[in-house]
């Protein structure tokens, strides 16, 4: 039967009335639009719910036993639609998200303050994990969404993602060392060309790290000959060995702190390479309006986090960042 919620109404305020014009009044209808969804209730469930006389109107048995049951059902109806559309507007609650470290270093941090700015009632509770464990938790809920390095196809499949921005790789190595790549970078942000790597000694995030991967790819696509003295897990790990001058960093862009390195050189290599970072959740999963909320405010915060990186990009001795 196609039953609608209007005929419904129209049949309770016409039991509670027993007036076509009183019913129409009392929900903001006209008296023959009153008489059609009723004729048109009756259509559907085949059966006379009224009996209408130019005096009087009475209820049939069918329609005593609905007039009987329709308002809890209604109320009940109404309740639950009440309680929906607050849960629409709710800004008070928790949100899971899971991010990668350097990530969760370089662009949760001004996410979390803006949250606390624009959105007190929500409360985010940040998952810090490698690329492995933050896709883990994706895709079993543990977190409503993640923020992640561009995954590989398998995982793509699995994910409904969102690209948030692109981070050039950027190659980190002594100030005081390596003439030949210095010449090519008398400031930091100067780019050179990657084949200037060729036969250096690199140390690179280790395969737990989602860019791993694609530093791989980029150096066997640009067919750089190399040496990868050290593997390390955290990125400030490998920036104390560049200043130990045991070798040289690829890193993301979103690996330098925004305040530089100091005694040591940043620069974006040509071509530029990226890697994209996304939001992630699970595929075909409707987000909660709260981790709706949140999942706007990692962009809006992502933006401001870009033009300020840019902004320290124009000034003399600056370091590469996402672009």
């Amino acid at each position: 039967m196609n039953i609608s919620l209007k005929q419904l109404q129209v049949f309770r305020a016409v039991a509670s009335e027993r007036n076509f014009s009183r019913a129409g009044e009392r929900i903001g209808l006209t008296q023959p639009a009153v008489s059609r969804a009723l004729t048109e209730l009756e259509t559907q469930v085949n059966l006379r719910l009224i009996d209408r006389t130019t005096r009087d109107v009475k209820l049939t048995q069918a329609g005593q036993i609905l007039a009987q049951r329709l308002p809890r059902w209604m109320d009940e109806l109404e309740n639950t639609l009440n309680e929906l559309h607050s849960w629409a507007n709710n800004r008070v609650g928790k949100v899971r998200i899971a991010s990668s470290p350097t990530l969760s270093a370089a662009l949760m941090p001004h996410c979390l303050a803006l949250c606390a700015r624009q959105a007190p009632g929500l409360q985010v509770i940040l998952l810090d994990r490698i690329q492995h464990n933050t896709l883990g938790s994706i895709l079993n809920g543990e977190v409503d969404f993640g923020v992640i390095v561009e995954p590989d196809e398998t995982h793509m499949r699995e994910l409904y993602c969102e690209t948030l921005l692109y981070d050039p790789f950027v190659v980190v190595y002594p100030g005081t060392s390596l003439p030949h790549l210095r010449q090519h970078a008398p400031r930091s942000h100067t780019h050179v060309p990657w084949k200037t790597l060729s036969g250096e000694n690199l140390i690179l995030l280790d395969h737990a790290s989602g860019s791993r991967r694609l530093i791989d790819n980029l150096l066997n696509d640009l067919q750089i000959a190399h040496r990868i003295v050290q593997e390390v897990g955290h990125v400030t790990t490998g920036f104390e060995m560049v200043r130990a001058g045991l070798g040289i960093n690829i890193v993301p862009g979103l690996a330098i702190p925004e305040t530089g390195l100091q005694g040591l050189v940043v620069v974006r290599p040509t071509p530029v390479k990226h890697r994209r970072i996304m939001l992630a959740r699970q595929r075909n999963k409707t987000l909660a309006p709260l981790a709706n909320t949140l999942w706007d405010l990692v962009i809006a915060s992502t933006n401001q986090t870009l033009e300020r990186r840019g902004a320290l990009l124009n000034q003399p001795g600056s370091c590469p960042t996402a672009g």
